[in-house]
């Protein structure tokens, strides 16, 4: 009986969690302590040589594709004194994305509390991109379809280009 309440429970928790919109993961997981930017807003300041967009997943994500121009940072290893030492401009308008804008958002945070006071969070971080068909790049900075997923659970919010998740 134990047993059948945990697959009930798990099966409930996964079902509730694939139907939420990318909208409702964010509301969820994020404070909102970081204004949004939107893909078609950042498409349009890209190629601004003083805008800083920063890459906060990991490096087996990075290396799958990323937006071009991104400087990767990580999460679970972010050096701020590194990134410090990268933007010295504490005004430099600077975008933070991750896959969904969860851990970009805990990122932003920890670059703001260091005095930096431009920093937007990319709304739906690069799943929203490529869902937007907005283009990627892989480490050779060729354009790919390619995009690491995370894990399973977070790559159903991803519903354009091909799923990787075990690079």
């Amino acid at each position: 009986m134990k047993i059948l309440c945990y697959i009930v429970l798990f099966f409930g928790a996964t079902t509730s969690v694939a139907q939420q919109t990318i909208e409702e993961v964010l509301l969820k997981y994020n404070k909102q302590s970081i204004p949004y930017i939107y893909s078609e807003m950042l498409v349009e300041i890209q190629n601004d040589p003083t805008l800083v967009l920063l890459d906060t997943r990991e490096k087996k994500e990075y290396q799958v594709s990323h937006i071009k121009g991104a400087l990767h940072t990580g999460y679970k290893n972010f050096n701020l004194q590194k990134v410090s030492k990268t933007i010295k401009n504490k005004d430099a308008q600077i975008i933070v994305f991750c896959s969904l804008g969860v851990r970009s958002e805990d990122i932003a945070e920890i670059l703001q509390r260091a005095g930096y006071t431009n920093i937007q969070n990319l709304y739906g971080g690069i799943f929203n991109w490529k869902n937007n068909n907005l283009p990627l790049v892989n480490t050779q900075q060729k354009q790919t379809d390619s995009i690491h997923v995370y894990s399973k659970q977070w790559g159903k919010w991803l519903t354009k280009g091909i799923k990787v998740t075990n690079k």
